[in-house]
């Protein structure tokens, strides 16, 4: 039997942030808590949602100790602010730090027995529906507002842990191109390439099955035909990677990730390094480390990116077809595939182990090992 989740309601095109304040009101809500980071708050891309609730009288706290990768702390404090705010409700903006930081209170707030933000790790047992969030991403990588997954930053231990719980899906997901194109080329790359690697490792993990296939098929290929443009900032690249991402996002939030994404929040952990830059960094080395486990698969991943004659070609072929076209948008977008000057040599074996024990590198493909883990992350350096 397999089990597909998905938020009660999405709205996606220019302009869907018109929705939120209806939302707001026919859920019965009387007040929000409004969670964002400072950056978004200081470029005015915030103050586009706040406006709105704003303009129809809606009252709102906002709550931005919020970091790139949220921690532990910034989870605590907004727990504490929630409760000091009144609000039954919480609109997130912004990307994937502000949306996991959301879960993570909105869960403690109705499961106070899960106070202990060390305690939701992996798949925690909590009874209750978290705070009802209305999630509006800002950039188009993460896909949080249609995943059960959360990520945060335990700092004194260097690490970062995954959450996996179906009662923290956002109700409502805000898909505006609009909110995306502030976004500057740098973070438009390195969150589309995360979106990129979701699509694949979501179509090639152990837990994939056709309906799952289809929407990361999809995903594939609306991304790798937008994202150069959403580089350049065109609004046909910003419309086409906001709905790949998302996509994307329905089809792994209910399949699983793999080994690509365990090294890439260890990565994080230690270097502070972007998250979907990580992913991206380590996704050609990671597709060919699985490529014999795969099937055919690759074969329709390089068909989706637009590789021609791929009925033709053997699977070693078309396997490597496929990797180079992932290398090829990689390196068109600015994103190195490499490690070089990153991890530290002294770091290596400690990386590795942490990556074995993330939540994601059970759905791998292929079984693997600190061992091979850390010699992924040495043939970057």
């Amino acid at each position: 039997m397999n089990k597909f989740m998905l938020n009660e309601t999405s709205y996606h095109g220019a302009g869907a942030i018109s929705a939120i304040p209806e939302e707001i009101k026919n859920r019965g809500f009387k007040k929000a808590f409004v969670a964002t980071d400072p950056d978004l708050i200081k470029f005015g891309v915030s103050a586009k949602v706040t406006d709105l609730l704003d303009k129809e009288g809606i009252p709102y706290t906002v709550y931005s100790d919020i970091k790139a990768n949220p921690t532990i702390e910034n989870v605590q404090h907004g727990v504490n602010a929630f409760k000091e705010s009144g609000a039954d409700c919480i609109v997130a903006i912004g990307g994937g730090s502000s949306m996991d930081t959301a879960k993570a209170i909105g869960i403690i707030i109705t499961n106070p027995e899960f106070a202990d933000v060390r305690s939701l790790e992996g798949v925690a047992l909590t009874k209750n529906p978290c705070t009802p969030i209305i999630a509006v991403p800002t950039t188009a990588g993460t896909a949080a507002e249609v995943t059960i997954n959360y990520v945060i930053t335990d700092v004194e231990k260097k690490r970062k842990f995954v959450c996996v719980d179906a009662h923290d899906i956002p109700v409502v997901a805000v898909v505006d191109p609009d909110m995306m194109s502030s976004m500057p080329k740098g973070l438009t790359a390195a969150t589309g390439m995360d979106a990129l690697t979701h699509a694949i490792e979501g179509y090639i993990t152990k837990g994939a099955w056709e309906l799952s296939d289809m929407f990361h098929l999809k995903a594939i290929e609306v991304i790798s035909r937008s994202l150069r443009d959403a580089v350049n900032n065109t609004k046909e690249g910003r419309e086409g990677m906001a709905l790949g991402q998302y996509i994307a996002g329905m089809g792994f939030s209910n399949v699983g990730l793999g080994v690509d994404h365990s090294m890439a929040h260890t990565l994080s952990a230690y270097y502070d390094m972007p998250h979907g830059k990580a992913c991206a960094t380590l996704l050609p080395a990671v597709m060919e480390y699985n490529a014999e486990y795969t099937g055919e698969k690759y074969r329709e991943i390089a068909r989706a990116m637009g590789v021609k004659g791929v009925d033709d070609m053997s699977p070693e072929q078309y396997r490597k077809a496929a990797v180079d076209a992932v290398a090829q948008l990689a390196e068109d977008v600015g994103i190195k595939t490499s490690l070089k000057g990153v991890v530290k040599e002294e770091d290596l074996h400690q990386l590795a182990v942490d990556a074995y024990a993330d939540a994601c590198r059970p759905g791998n493909p292929r079984e693997t090992s600190v061992e091979d883990i850390e010699a992924i992350y040495r043939s970057l350096m």
